[in-house]
């Protein structure tokens, strides 16, 4: 009897690892579309008997799930009344045409916001802005780079070694140059190369691209409420039994110890980036004088300037728009901040609201307000034939779901939670109890490399929802202070940065076309030794008196190892 139990134990195990190998050979192999391959573990747990139909079901739509909804919903009416190109021009007309400081402005950008808002909300806020000023840049190059002597003239040695270029140059000058639209992931395919007048321009996108998935990352490690991840690791923190006094992990002490982590990842990633994409010319990149200034640079200020005035004045339902989006950012801000009581602390029940619940609520209201402005005898855009015509209607909101990524990181979910029941992590857990005679830096960086390598297949929530709990054990049977390994693994989840799978941002992005595959293992690989770097840094120094690290605390040692598991 005790015999089939276990067997029966083992081959669940058996058959959770096989479903996460199989979905992670069609991840990466992308066989088939990754939403399709994130449905596989839909039907093989239900097959082998891991997990019911239904319970599968249910981690395929989350919380998140509907945050993306209303945000997606904030996003079509930015796009919608134009306010994305009005914000892209006035950043770049601030930053200047210079690639690397475009780069570099719109980090700072996305980090910033990605403190507030989630990593996946951010990207799909600033990409349509990023695509916009990247079409603008294309279009003056296409428009004024002939007139421009010397840049014609390098371009022509160029295309001399590159006939492929010539012939595509021709092609654009038959056609008129690309309207400022966000892509859709259909006609991708037919973009990758008809788009680009010369091989810069095509790193000037991948560059672009890519660093505002990084910044996004990197910003949200800043705030406890930043990512998802942090969240699960406050929830898991929370199962130990601290002592009331004991604020050992808040809103401030996270801040105060990822902030300059976030500074120094954003300053090596950009020149990573830059030194990857655009070359090695820093100086030319940092110097201001206007005399260094190309023709074609020139040209594209003017342009950008032209364009900025052909946008007009401010219209109604951009501020309406604006209004929106500062109003989502301060709830989400103000719910829980850590520091000070919230907004949630008014209502009774605690733990019934998320960020979710607010941006489900913003978005519902878009389609309910009227575009035109009350009152007005004029009418706005797209208003004429109603006057009750809504900012956004079902069709603009459609246009822009990516139903992909939703299924993407449902399958994620859907892993993780067979791999608790199954007790496939319960086995990873053992397989670690070699790593006794080690030091504590070199378990925690271990346990950094190993997080951020599996977090590249699986969603960053799945990864750390199965490593929390063997960690806090390891560290327990090691006698480290918890936190030291669980708060670098915390952060490294994070750097899943090489494949489009390994978190939504990377998704968005890739969707745009610019980048392949080989980009982005090649640009997120420096960007996950960049993170481990700094990460190890950080716990090694100024993270010990603020954690008091050095001791093994007295709440770690009052709860059962095995209660964890």
């Amino acid at each position: 009897g005790h015999l089939s139990v276990l067997l029966a134990g083992v081959l669940q195990e058996a058959c959770c690892a096989y479903v996460l190998m199989v979905t992670a050979v069609y991840w990466v192999s992308e066989a088939v579309p990754l939403g399709a391959a994130a449905l596989v573990p839909a039907f093989l747990y239900p097959l082998f008997g891991v997990l019911k139909s239904s319970e599968v079901a249910a981690e395929y739509c989350k919380d998140t799930t509907l945050l993306l909804m209303g945000v997606i919903c904030l996003a079509a009416s930015i796009e919608k009344w134009n306010l994305h190109k009005r914000i892209a021009l006035r950043m770049v007309m601030v930053a200047g045409a210079k690639p690397g400081m475009l780069v570099l402005g719109f980090m700072c950008c996305t980090v910033f916001l990605s403190m507030w808002l989630s990593n996946t909300s951010t990207t799909a806020m600033v990409m349509p802005i990023a695509e916009a000023v990247l079409q603008q840049l294309i279009c003056t190059g296409l428009a004024d780079g002939p007139h421009d002597s010397e840049t014609a003239e390098k371009e022509a040695n160029v295309e001399k070694k590159d006939p492929e270029l010539l012939d595509r140059r021709e092609r654009y000058a038959c056609g008129s140059p690309p309207q400022l639209s966000i892509p859709n992931v259909k006609r991708v395919k037919m973009r990758r190369d008809s788009q680009y007048p010369t091989k810069r321009d095509h790193m000037i996108c991948k560059c672009l691209t890519l660093s505002i998935t990084y910044a996004a990352t990197i910003g949200g490690l800043i705030t406890i409420t930043g990512t998802s991840t942090n969240l699960i690791f406050a929830e898991q923190f929370n199962t130990y039994d601290l002592p009331r006094n004991a604020k050992v992990i808040n809103f401030g002490t996270w801040f105060i110890f990822s902030f300059p982590i976030a500074l120094i990842m954003l300053v090596l990633t950009w020149l990573w980036l830059h030194f990857l994409f655009l070359g090695c010319n820093f100086r030319e990149t940092c110097s201001l004088s206007k005399k260094r200034k190309t023709k074609r640079e020139m040209m594209s200020e003017r342009r950008i300037h032209e364009e900025y005035a052909k946008l007009g004045p401010i219209s109604y339902p951009e501020v309406v728009t604006g209004l929106f989006f500062i109003l989502m950012t301060l709830l989400w801000f103000t719910r829980e901040p850590g520091f000070v009581p919230g907004w949630t602390s008014l209502f009774e029940k605690k733990g019934y609201r998320t960020d979710a619940t607010i941006s489900v609520l913003l978005g519902f209201l878009l389609f309910l307000i009227p575009a035109r402005r009350p009152f007005s005898s004029s009418s706005g855009r797209n208003a004429d034939d109603d006057p009750l015509a809504p900012m956004i209607t079902w069709k603009d909101f459609q246009r822009l779901m990516p139903w992909e990524i939703v299924i993407l990181v449902g399958g994620g979910y859907a892993l993780a939670a067979g791999c608790k029941v199954s007790g496939l992590s319960v086995w990873i857990g053992r397989q670690l109890e070699p790593m006794s005679g080690l030091p504590p830096w070199a378990v925690t960086l271990l346990a950094c490399l190993l997080v951020s390598a599996v977090t590249e297949f699986a969603s960053n929530p799945a990864t750390l929802t199965v490593f929390l709990p063997i960690l806090s054990a390891l560290s327990e049977s090691l006698h480290i202070n918890p936190l030291h390994t669980l708060i670098p693994s915390t952060m490294c989840v994070s750097f899943g940065v090489m494949l489009p799978v390994g978190n939504p941002p990377n998704a968005i992005v890739f969707s745009y076309g610019h980048v392949q595959i080989k980009d982005m293992v090649k640009a997120g690989f420096g960007v996950n030794l960049i993170g481990v770097a700094v990460v190890m840094l950080a716990i090694t120094t100024w993270g010990v008196p603020l954690f008091n690290l050095s001791e093994f605390p007295a709440w770690a040692v009052t709860r059962n190892v095995t209660g964890v598991l």
